[in-house]
């Protein structure tokens, strides 16, 4: 079933508007918890449609601020879309809804360069199960594969990953879940979607050699226990990269793959900060005046407090030229490459009331 299209965006109303004259940015709320029927909005991921929509998708928390089968919550994928750059904001629409006290949750995205087909993966809990309480072999938390092929206007039916997310003999694996945010197509054409295990938490990768029609699930990084929330990012020389939350340490964890991520390396120490979903991007590659360039964003601490984006110009071996956007609460952010040459980083703000759009231009990034 396909849902009706979004109401036109000359329609509705701007969002309100943050403007922060520190860092001569402007925020806009495109979530706000309490409104739309939901306590709480959170996990927020981005994408860029073919013809250029953002579309910024989010967790509606309806009853409270719980995570997926905890607190007795319910939560409904929405997608909300902007036609001008982010400035202003379609109505709200769910994309799924489960049923009552069911989750729909996490998601990643990603678009196929070929098909122009916005690929969203993400995961679905029965009531009161969450990645602890979720027995192995069962269908209690699922993942599950929706696209678009109108630019995310509408979007089929959820396709059944669950059984190729995760070894359903393992006696231990209780769910896998995508994400959230920082799916890529690499240049030979595979959709890859960081991904991880509960129990114990491991990242991994699902990918799709074509097109979506069959996936696969890659080796596990040896040695990332307690590796959970990820995202990848190709590097200039075709290797991946994956950016990994870890939380019995104050790093990140950084793994490579030599064959497009299909194996991992060893984890090795990455940016020092709190335990959160971060966000990674390729921003630009290295091509006449151009230089190689990935940008991240992620609270600067303590604890999940003051965001920033950071740029790395040797391949994520290290990152410099470090830029406040927000010297406040802000929690998970995801990055999408804009049109122009910046970056849209869609995150939570001042303990989850709001998830805000924001454009990093290049000129911001890099001041003279």
């Amino acid at each position: 079933m396909n849902y009706l299209p979004l109401l036109c965006l000359g329609l509705l109303a701007a969002l309100p508007v943050l403007a922060l004259a520190q860092a001569d940015l402007t925020h806009v709320d495109v979530y706000t918890s309490g409104q739309g029927g939901y306590a709480c909005y959170r996990i927020p991921t981005i994408e860029v449609a073919p013809d250029g929509t953002i579309l910024a998708f989010a967790e509606a928390r309806k009853y409270n601020a719980g995570d997926p089968g905890m607190d007795n919550n319910e939560i409904d994928l929405v997608l909300k879309r902007s036609a001008d750059g982010g400035r202003t904001w379609s109505a709200m629409k769910v994309i799924e809804h489960a049923g009552e006290r069911w989750s729909s949750a996490n998601a990643a995205t990603v678009v196929d360069r070929k098909t122009k087909r916005v690929w969203v993966l993400y995961l679905r809990c029965k009531p009161n199960r969450d990645t602890g309480t979720s027995r192995p072999g069962t269908d209690d938390t699922q993942t599950l594969a929706r696209y678009s092929d109108d630019n995310g206007v509408t979007w089929s039916e959820p396709t059944d990953l669950t059984a190729i997310a995760r070894d359903m003999a393992d006696p231990k694996w209780t769910c896998s879940v995508i994400g959230p945010g920082g799916a890529i197509q690499t240049r030979t054409g595979r959709l890859l979607f960081a991904s991880w295990k509960a129990t114990p938490y491991v990242p991994f990768c699902l990918y799709s050699d074509d097109h979506g029609k069959t996936w696969r699930r890659s080796a596990m990084v040896p040695g990332a226990q307690g590796g959970n929330e990820c995202q990848v990012v190709e590097l200039a020389d075709g290797r991946i990269l994956m950016d990994i939350r870890q939380n019995d340490g104050p790093n990140r964890w950084v793994s490579i793959s030599e064959d497009g991520g299909t194996t991992w390396s060893s984890p090795r120490p990455g940016a020092t900060v709190s335990p959160v979903a971060c966000a990674i991007e390729r921003l630009t590659r290295k091509a006449g005046r151009q230089r190689n360039r990935i940008a991240w964003t992620g609270p600067k601490g303590p604890a999940r407090k003051t965001l920033v984006a950071r740029l790395s110009y040797d391949e994520g071996e290290t990152y410099s030229n470090e830029r406040l956007v927000y010297d406040g609460l802000a929690a998970y952010s995801d990055l999408a490459l804009l049109r122009g040459a910046s970056l849209g980083v869609l995150w939570e703000r001042d303990d989850y009331r709001h998830i805000t759009f924001t454009r990093l231009a290049m000129e911001f990034l890099e001041p003279k």
